[in-house]
């Protein structure tokens, strides 16, 4: 087989065949098995998306029950676990938290069962249910405070908001964060869905693939992105400030935080979503300050850049959300990370139905034919 050209990134390199999501960057097209985003953000739920991305179908309403179910009664973590996450340091980044914990889980569920459906559903439930809680509790400890226990007469969004910050959630805040980590379940073969299906080549656990893929998810290229949004806007300040602060970043090349797509040639379709709810928010509960300054950047923006297809994206408004729901900045990609798993994990069982490890070649650039030379002739 001749090596191919090299393409730097993997651009353009199909490197799976996958039913899972459909996206045309061009048009802005985005589908979640087929079924068009704007479509399920309006009439589906978090849960229930998740159930169509890992299973391929929407569920009855038995089977969406007894699923909801599962995840309840998996939300709570082993006390060891809770035990460990004690033992870290309070200035380090929840993401690494994240990571540690996840791969901790394994230490007390990995049986590598792969070609058993059982263990495979147990350990898809028990990551969806208790990454929210391992997230809530880090943010209480790091402060010297017990973690919130889960609630089981709540649903698995307002549970997950109730252990973030102790206070039950108003129904809108409850729907509007649903709404948000739907979008951000699955998004094709981006670097840390490539990394679970890697790490899902080799035939470990799942536990393994999805802490590799929190790893991955962190970088500041990925999902650590959207904590920038705020500090962005933070800096900016005013409204009136805008457009200067805009000028002064192009002069100097840098880059918008929240704006530009590896895939998408024109605004986000989720970005579209999340601006509708974000207005949703300040009409209900007040404008936040952050959200004006937001519009007018877009709209700056869109003028500067607009001829070369720079829109907002995805992590644009979904930090100005989670602030307004009173979410400190450095969750924002773990909350992330506990939404794209549904994506990892539907992408690990699919990479096993026709598994083949990933092994791709290299185009070597070195010397040849060196000699070995002694320490002790060695220069320096």
């Amino acid at each position: 087989m001749a090596v191919c050209d090299y393409s730097p990134g993997l651009e353009n390199v199909p490197a799976a065949r996958s039913s899972i999501c459909f996206i045309d960057g061009k048009t802005g097209q985005l589908e979640y098995r087929g079924i068009p985003i704007t479509e399920l953000a309006q009439k589906s739920s978090f849960l229930e998306t998740a159930y169509l991305l890992i299973w391929g179908n929407l569920p009855s309403q038995k089977d969406f029950d007894t699923f909801k179910q599962e995840i309840i009664h998996h939300r709570r973590t082993k006390y060891r676990i809770r035990d460990a996450m004690e033992c870290f340091p309070a200035s380090g980044h929840p993401m690494d938290a994240l990571q540690a914990s996840v791969a901790a889980l394994g230490l007390f569920y990995s049986q590598r069962k792969l070609d058993d459906p059982a263990y495979m559903r147990e350990s898809i439930v028990r990551l969806l249910a208790k990454l929210p809680t391992m997230v809530a509790a880090f943010r209480h400890l790091r402060k010297g405070n017990d973690p919130i226990k889960p609630r089981d007469d709540l649903d698995h969004t307002a549970n997950f908001l109730y252990m973030l910050n102790e206070q039950e959630p108003h129904p809108l805040q409850a729907q509007v964060f649903d709404t948000c980590l739907l979008l951000h379940a699955e998004h094709s073969l981006n670097a840390s869905t490539f990394s679970a299906r890697v790490t899902g080549s080799t035939l470990t656990d799942p536990y393994a693939i999805v802490a590799s893929a929190v790893g991955t998810l962190g970088g500041p290229l990925h999902g650590g992105a959207n904590e920038t949004v705020i500090p962005m806007l933070n800096e900016i300040g005013t409204v009136e400030n805008v457009r200067p602060y805009l000028d002064q970043k192009l002069a100097q090349g840098e880059k918008i935080m929240g704006f530009g797509h590896r895939i998408y040639r024109v605004k986000d379709p989720r970005a579209k979503i999340l601006q509708g709810l974000a207005e949703q928010l300040s009409e209900t509960f007040g404008c936040d300050r952050y959200y004006g300054i937001a519009q007018e950047l877009e709209k700056a923006v869109e003028e500067r850049l607009g001829d070369r297809k720079i829109y907002a994206n995805i992590e644009f408004y979904s930090g100005l959300i989670y602030r307004q729901l009173g979410i400190p900045s450095d969750l924002f990609t773990p909350i992330f990370a506990t939404a794209r798993t549904v994506g990892w994990l539907a992408h690990w069982k699919e990479q096993l139905e026709a598994n083949r490890i990933y092994r791709p070649t290299q185009i070597y650039a070195g010397q040849h034919d060196q000699g070995y030379i002694p320490v002790v002739e060695r220069a320096g």
